[in-house]
């Protein structure tokens, strides 16, 4: 089968390669997917080069998430061949087939496609725990949204407006603020480049907002600070400017914020019931029509280094999907 290759790490994607390699043999309590569609996220990116908190050593097959039809499972899995699946692991899902656990799987909304579906799990997993189980978000709340071209931003902004939140989406790149709000409908689109507090306090009448969800860090972390109202959070969902910010303790003493850890994958696997019960609850809004997943572009496996170059140059609004055989 055609799959996309890590053969060594790489900070140009020299070390990456799209190739032929055995088919997967399917182990006990696995299921054997044949993959429609896999999505493109940061940490495979950063995987590449070693960068990621999980660092497989190479070669390996590289992708996290993908959608895909049940080739073969085991009876006592709930799945049966031909079941339309969405899920994955920490690499493998960019090939033709992929062997998981039965646990990393769970059935594709009636509403979503192949495509929709390897674009919905990690996003809006990761928003969701971030803003209803770590933060209890609540309606007429505000909410400021960091990263909101990528596919996590979109995925919070979505999801927090459907819950009735009022969603301030913030970018690094002005030129993207248009393609954002047409997205997603926020209540506004900022600049998040240097002093951004002001324009925060003016939209919502110095209240501040409630939440505050940063997959960025560095320099906007810093004036998020600014950001968060008296018994707020401001959610670390990730670095993608690559500089780990820090903050002297008193400053969230001072003004009464609680600053959130997030791991959503972590977070699931620790605690399966409350992962299985996000899993649900997301699979109800999508069934319902009230949250879709943003695509940027859809490209066939073999044209890889497009997607990861687009991601690598921030030139996206939501997901690259790639479509193996296609």
């Amino acid at each position: 089968m055609q799959a996309l290759r890590v053969e060594r790490l790489s900070d140009d994607l020299s070390g990456v390669t799209f190739c032929d390699i055995a088919e997967p043999e399917r182990a006990a309590g696995e299921v054997l997917v044949r993959v429609r569609a896999a999505s493109l996220n940061f940490p495979d990116l950063l995987m590449t080069r070693g960068a990621y908190q999980f660092k497989p050593e190479p070669p390996f097959t590289a992708g996290m998430e993908f959608a895909g039809e049940v080739i073969e499972a085991a009876p006592d899995s709930g799945l049966a061949p031909g079941d339309r699946v969405m899920g994955g692991q920490k690499t493998g899902a960019f090939a033709e087939m992929a062997s998981v656990s039965a646990h990393a799987l769970s059935p594709i909304p009636d509403r979503l496609d192949f495509i929709q579906g390897a674009a919905m799990g990690a996003a809006y997993s990761t928003a969701y725990t971030g803003l209803v189980e770590l933060c209890g978000l609540g309606e007429g709340q505000w909410v400021l949204v960091h990263g909101a071209s990528g596919g996590v931003g979109l995925a919070a902004c979505d999801l927090a407006q459907t819950l009735g939140a009022r969603v301030i989406a913030a970018t690094g790149i002005a030129e993207k603020r248009a393609a954002i709000a047409n997205a997603v409908q926020p209540e506004a689109v900022i600049l998040a480049d240097g002093r951004f507090r002001e324009a925060v306090s003016d939209l919502t009448g110095g209240a501040l907002c409630d939440v505050v969800f940063d997959p960025v860090g560095g320099d906007v972390f810093d004036e998020s600070t600014r950001c968060v109202a008296f018994g707020g959070k401001l959610v670390v969902a990730g670095f993608t400017s690559g500089r780990i910010a820090q903050i002297a303790t008193n400053i969230p003493l001072i003004k009464g914020f609680s600053v959130v850890g997030l791991r959503a994958g972590e977070y699931a696997r620790r605690f399966p019931q409350r992962g299985a019960a996000i899993r649900q609850a997301i699979a109800d809004l999508a069934d319902a029509g009230r949250i879709t997943p943003t695509i940027d572009r859809v490209l066939p496996l073999s044209s890889w280094r497009e997607g990861y170059e687009a991601m690598q140059a921030r030139d996206l609004v939501g997901k690259v999907v790639f479509e193996p055989g296609a």
